[in-house]
């Protein structure tokens, strides 16, 4: 089977960091296939909105597909790119993030030979929208490099923070001023951020000039995630919009493979499977106070939520769940032809 793997966002500095460019190597390694970037913004003298993504490569593109099966592209949000309506060959569509209340273009998305999703909620809204195309994928990663390392909950909590921002805005709408207030409000709190390259100046200058430099460390290279892990009693993800980030963070699922609990806001998807089963506790609001409120929860039932992300981690987020699960969708569609 080939495999054409779509990119909206721009080429990261650092791939091996960045949780869709994970899951798309996982699945080339099964499925052969190549990946191409339909944004144009990183060599573009003028900006180029997104309703014009790949059209700068659609010759590229309608040549490749003589050995092609299907192409799939992965997008934060059901944005109708017109680009895919020139393609001939089926079109798997995963939306990373969460479905939000606002109704999408259900004439685009219904043309799609199959449209993806992580987390059930966002399946019943499109379901309810009348789509019939659209199915559940899991989450998942090579749970066999993280193991548990116990971590004593004495004085301190130290949480390992994942999803770094891409723009200046992000460091609201991610949590990290948030976060970074919430540890001036308590000494006991420490945080080790993985960043990826981009505005890690920004982010230097930020703990500088708060004064946290003991309580705040600044990964910015990479890293063996399991040993940071093994430092840490457990991870926090946030967001104020659902769309700025993964249903199911790569920062928590691995957390929950090294059986450390997680700390997660509420608008991600996945807070609803860390409620369900027990794992972590979830953050309300992305404010200091909301912050503090849920570690202070996660320490006092510390050792119920470790068993349960011990229990959890592992069992449900192994990486052949995931690549069986698109599996299933790409024998399902591979034989179709698909207009938008």
């Amino acid at each position: 089977m080939n495999i054409l793997y779509h990119l909206t966002i721009l080429p990261p500095q650092r791939p091996e960091c960045e949780a869709l460019s994970q899951e798309i190597s996982a699945l080339r390694s099964r499925f052969g296939g190549e990946v191409v970037y339909l944004n144009p913004n990183q060599h573009s003298p003028v900006y180029v909105p997104r309703l014009l993504f790949g059209f700068h490569k659609l010759r590229q593109l309608l040549a490749q597909e003589a050995n092609l099966h299907l192409h799939h592209l992965y997008n934060p949000d059901p944005f109708p790119f017109p680009v895919l309506r020139r393609l001939r060959k089926p079109v798997v569509y995963t939306i990373s993030s969460g479905i939000g209340d606002r109704r999408p273009n259900l004439h685009f998305l219904s043309g799609l030979a199959a449209l993806t999703v992580y987390d059930e909620c966002s399946l019943k809204r499109l379901k309810a929208w009348g789509l019939e195309n659209c199915a559940l994928v899991h989450p998942g990663i090579d749970t066999s490099r993280f193991t548990w390392t116990p971590v004593p909950l004495q004085s301190e909590i130290r949480l390992m923070v994942g999803s770094a921002p891409w723009t200046q805005s992000q460091f609201r709408t991610k949590g990290v001023d948030a976060l970074l207030a919430a540890a001036q409000r308590s000494p006991q709190l420490r945080l080790v951020f993985l960043w990826r390259g981009v505005l890690a100046e920004e982010m230097k200058r930020r703990v500088h000039h708060l004064a946290l430099e003991r309580q705040v460390d600044v990964l910015d290279q990479p890293v063996d995630v399991n040993q940071v892990l093994a430092g840490v009693h457990a991870t926090v993800s946030l967001a104020t919009d659902s769309a700025i980030i993964k249903s199911y963070p790569h920062s928590l699922i691995e957390s929950l493979a090294a059986g450390k609990p997680v700390l997660v806001s509420g608008s991600i998807p996945m807070a609803d499977y860390v409620e369900q089963t027990g794992c972590g506790q979830v953050v309300e609001r992305v404010t200091p106070a909301d912050v503090l409120g849920a570690v202070n929860m996660l320490a006092s039932r510390y050792a119920e939520m470790r068993s349960a992300a011990q229990a959890a981690g592992q069992r449900d987020f192994a990486q052949e769940k995931m690549i069986a699960s698109f599996q299933e969708v790409y024998e399902r569609v591979g034989g179709r032809a698909s207009r938008p």
